[in-house]
């Protein structure tokens, strides 16, 4: 049985180190990371059972995601392995005030956007899954991603697994036409969603005068249970205020702000829906709760490089009771 099941892509990440620009670097510092693999990697971390589906290929660099899943207690058994295809790789430059960080994507081709509806048997994953979770950057991959994908939510349904999606828009994987009619679709099979104003705006053309009536928008129009809205603000490249709202059952849920110091923000929303997610899961949906987990959660992200949370639950909860910046001895 497990808690939470995730399911997209994992790429290489090269990085330039020392603020180097892409053209001038002689040297990348390599990480793995994706949507969902760092989602069941930070819920893992924070103790609950997990697993991650993905599809790679049969290679080092195949074996090279699925060991650093494997490696923070992350069930690897349903992944899909083929001799075809490839591992993606993002290039992250990082920028400083005023010049902004880069990503520059080189995806395609990659063995999870050949993934096909049948690969995968969807009913005996998920049902024994407490939980099933996916992110808007899977279906955009390719046609016969954003089937299986639909494929996978209808499964879930069928047997009684609740969907959360991170809407997650990708302006260069799809145009907002295409992840309208999809992620639409996707809604359907969905009780909790995770998401942006700016990603609201862009895929379902849903504003308001505030996060909350967004929120309660958002709940109305695709009957979801929970949804939850990140809001970070930008002081500057490495300065970032970060808290959420979320908006379930009429009522709306808020936390503390956070003065994030970044070292790292890749990854810090996908920090938030596996703190979320444990607190929600955790405690009987008790969704104050979960907020404030997924906010602690993501704050520590921040400080951390790469994509992935080497955070623990002892530290989330510190920072729960107001942990202080003096040295731990």
């Amino acid at each position: 049985m497990y808690d939470l099941v995730t399911f997209g892509e994992a790429m290489l990440r090269l990085s330039p180190p020392n603020f180097r620009r892409l053209e001038q670097t002689t040297n990348f510092d390599v990480q793995i990371g994706g949507a969902e693999m760092n989602v069941a990697v930070a819920a893992s971390r924070l103790g609950l059972k997990t697993a991650f589906v993905t599809k790679l290929p049969r290679n080092p660099l195949g074996k090279m995601v699925e060991n650093k899943s494997r490696e923070q207690g992350v069930d690897t058994q349903h992944i899909l392995w083929t001799d075809g295809g490839r591992v993606g790789i993002y290039y992250l430059e990082f920028g400083a005030s005023p010049r902004a960080s880069r990503v520059i994507y080189d995806r395609s081709g990659s063995a999870i956007s050949t993934i096909c509806s049948g690969e995968i048997d969807w009913k005996k994953i998920l049902g024994q899954a407490g939980q099933f979770h996916l992110s808007g950057i899977t279906p955009a991959l390719s046609p016969s991603a954003a089937e299986t994908t639909l494929e996978a939510v209808k499964t879930a349904r069928e047997v009684n697994c609740p969907v959360s999606v991170d809407l997650n828009y990708r302006a260069k994987l799809w145009s907002q036409q295409q992840a309208n009619k999809t992620m639409t679709q996707i809604m359907e099979y969905t009780n909790l969603l995770f998401t942006t104003e700016e990603d609201t705006q862009r895929v379902f053309d849903i504003t308001a005068e505030s996060y909350e009536e967004v929120a309660a928008k958002l709940a109305e129009r695709f009957a979801l249970e929970t949804v939850a809205i990140t809001l970070r603000g930008n002081i500057s490249v490495w300065k970032n205020t970060w808290t959420a709202i979320a908006y379930s059952g009429g009522k709306i849920y808020k936390d503390k702000t956070y003065e994030l110091e970044i070292v790292d923000r890749v990854g810090g929303g996908d920090s938030f829906t596996a703190g979320f997610l444990y607190g929600y899961l955790k405690f009987d949906k008790d969704i104050q709760k979960a907020v404030q987990y997924g906010d602690a959660f993501s704050a520590l992200k921040h400080s951390i490089p790469g994509d992935i949370n080497w955070s623990t639950l002892e530290e989330v909860e510190a920072q729960l009771k107001g942990a202080g910046l003096r040295v731990v001895r």
